[in-house]
C-alpha cells in the first residue's frame, strides 16, 4: 500500500504500516450476485499481516507483532481462495546482519504458516515486507541481498507451492539498483535449488501498476533460467493511488488505472499480477474493484491474479481488513471476489471444524457470536506499527526513513504502496480472543485493547499494569 506525502518515525526498521481510520467502517448490505464465472486466473487470494508489526527489532511475539490464525486462514481457504501472501520482516529472520543465520524461532513460526497454507493446496509468497530497506537503509550491497536470498530460499526449495517476492515495495531507490537487487534475488533463489518455483519481482515507486510504464520500464531486462518471473504490481483506487482512503475516484478508476501496465505486459512478453488492491466499502468502490477484476480477467493473457490487502488478527476496524467475519470488508467485498476464484481451488480437507459442516460455516459467516466458537476474533486491535507520524494524507504509510530521523517524502507522482503488512504462521498470539471490540468510555482498557487516537471516545487508561501507547494517530493500545 502506498503512501503519499507520509512522514515515518525512524525506527530501526522504519516500515510502513497502513492505519486504521478512527471509525469502523460499516459494511454494506446491499446484495452480491455471487454467481461464478470462468475467470482464466491462476491465483485469486490475499494476504495475511501480522509478522511484520512493529518497530521494535527484532521484537516481542505477542507485544509487538503477531501471526496470522490458522483457523481464519482456512475459512478463506474453504472458500475458494488459493494463493495467500505472507509479510514478514527481514530483520527479524536474519537478526542483527542481512546475512546472519536466519532465528530458529521466528523461522519455525514461518514455516508453520506456509506449510499450513501449501499443505491445503494453496500457494503461499514469502514476502519480506522490507521496501528495498535492511535495519532502515536501503540494501546496497546486491551480493548481500543474492546470499540472503540463497539462505532463505534453501528453506523452501521442496516446496512447490511457495512464491517468492522479492521484496515489497521498493521506492525512492535509483532505478537500475531496483533491477539489480531484483536479478540478484532471482539468481539467490535459482543458486538454492529452488527452480521450480515461481518469482515474484516488485518495482520501483511502490511497485505502482498506474505508474508502472513510467518508472519500471527497465525491469524488462530481468532474466531467469526456469522462465517464471511474474510481475507483481500493487493499485489502490483513491485519489493518489495510496490506499488510505475509503473514497475511490470513480466507479471505473480500477480498470483505468490497469490499462497502461496491461500495454507493457502485452508489449514485453510478460505476466503480472495485482499483488495488492483493495476499496472502501461503498457503492462506487464497490463497483470499481468489480470493474478491476472483469478488466483482469478479460486479460489474463498477461495477468495471472490478484491478491486483496489484506487479512490477518490484529487489524481491527481497518477499513480494508478481510479477516473472517470481523474485517469491516469481510462481507461487502468476499462475494465479489468469489466471483473470480479458481475454479475448483477450495480446499478438500483441513483439520479445523469451521467447515465440517453447513451449519457450522452459515454460523460462522453471520454472527460474530457463532464465530467465536470456531476461531477467535481479536479486540480492536490495530496494526502494531512504527510509531510514525502522520504528515497529511496517509493511513498506510509506505516509507521508511533512516534510523533517527523523522523525514517527510512527498512523492512526484502518487506512489501505489501498500500497508507494510505481514502475513500468516500459525503461532498463536498473545493477543485477547474476545469479540469485544471497545471499551465503554470512562472505563479501563484491557491488555491489547485500544486506549486512545483521533475520533476515540472510550478508554483511556489500561489495566494494570500495562501503559497505553500510541501505535499510530488513529490508535493508541495498552501494551
Amino acid at each position: 500500500m502506498k503512501f503519499t506525502n507520509v512522514v515515518l518515525a525512524a525506527s530501526a526498521a522504519s516500515m510502513v504500516c497502513a492505519y486504521p481510520k478512527g471509525r469502523e467502517v460499516v459494511p454494506s448490505k446491499r446484495s452480491v450476485d455471487v454467481k461464478k464465472r470462468s475467470t482464466g486466473f491462476t491465483w485469486v487470494g490475499v494476504s495475511e499481516s501480522g509478522a511484520e508489526f512493529g518497530s521494535s527489532l527484532p521484537g516481542t511475539l505477542g507485544t509487538d507483532y503477531t501471526w496470522p490464525e490458522t483457523s481464519q486462514i482456512e475459512i478463506l481457504r474453504n472458500k475458494g481462495m488459493n494463493i495467500f501472501r505472507v509479510p514478514f520482516l527481514m530483520e527479524r529472520l536474519t537478526q542483527g546482519s542481512i546475512t546472519a543465520t536466519p532465528d530458529a524461532t521466528y523461522l519455525a513460526a514461518l514455516k508453520k504458516t506456509v506449510n499450513f497454507i501449501t499443505d491445503s493446496g494453496a500457494y503461499a509468497v514469502l514476502d519480506p515486507h522490507n521496501y528495498g530497506r535492511y535495519d532502515g537503509s536501503i540494501i546496497e550491497s546486491t551480493a548481500n541481498f543474492q546470499s540472503w536470498w540463497k539462505t532463505v530460499a534453501a528453506e523452501f526449495a521442496d516446496n512447490e507451492k511457495v512464491i517468492f517476492d522479492t521484496n515489497n515495495e521498493y521506492h525512492d531507490m535509483e532505478q537500475s539498483l531496483v533491477l539489480e537487487l531484483n536479478q540478484a534475488a532471482i539468481n539467490g533463489i535459482r543458486a538454492a535449488g529452488a527452480t521450480s518455483q515461481y518469482i515474484f519481482v516488485e518495482g520501483n515507486a511502490y511497485s505502482g501498476a498506474w505508474s508502472w510504464t513510467n518508472t519500471n520500464d527497465n525491469l524488462s531486462g530481468l532474466t531467469d533460467t526456469e522462465d517464471k518471473i511474474v510481475y507483481e504490481m500493487h493499485q489502490y483506487l483513491d485519489s493518489d493511488s495510496s490506499g488510505t482512503s475509503e473514497t475511490c475516484v470513480s466507479s471505473t478508476i480500477g480498470k483505468e488505472r490497469l490499462e497502461s501496465a496491461t500495454t507493457w505486459l502485452k508489449n514485453n512478453g510478460k505476466k503480472g499480477i495485482i499483488g495488492e488492491f483493495a476499496g472502501g466499502v461503498n457503492s462506487v468502490c464497490e463497483t470499481a474493484v468489480e470493474g478491476m477484476l472483469s478488466y483482469l480477467s478479460d486479460n489474463t493473457d498477461v495477468w495471472m491474479g490478484a491478491s486483496w490487502w489484506s487479512a490477518g488478527p490484529w487489524w481491527g476496524s481497518y477499513m480494508y481488513s478481510l479477516e473472517p467475519s470481523s474485517g469491516p470488508a469481510y462481507s461487502t467485498y468476499l462475494p465479489i471476489l468469489e466471483k473470480y476464484f479458481v475454479s475448483d481451488s477450495a480446499s478438500v480437507s483441513t483439520a479445523s471444524a469451521v467447515e465440517k459442516s453447513t451449519s457450522t460455516v452459515s454460523a460462522v459467516e453471520t454472527s460474530t457470536s457463532t464465530i467465536e466458537a470456531v476461531t477467535t476474533v481479536t479486540p480492536n486491535t490495530q496494526v502494531q506499527v512504527s510509531s510514525a507520524v502522520e504528515s497529511s494524507t496517509t493511513s498506510a504509510a509506505p516509507v521508511e526513513t533512516s534510523a533517527s530521523a523523522v523525514s517527510t517524502y512527498v512523492p512526484t507522482s502518487a506512489p501505489t504502496t501498500m500497508v507494510s503488512i505481514q502475513s500468516p504462521s500459525p503461532v498463536a498470539s498473545a493477543a485477547p480472543t474476545s469479540s469485544v471490540t471497545g471499551t465503554p468510555s470512562g472505563s479501563v482498557a484491557q491488555h491489547y485493547y485500544q486506549c486512545g487516537g483521533k475520533n476515540w471516545t472510550g478508554a483511556t487508561s489500561c489495566e494494570s499494569p500495562y501503559t497505553c501507547v500510541q501505535q499510530n494517530p488513529y490508535y493508541h493500545q495498552c501494551v
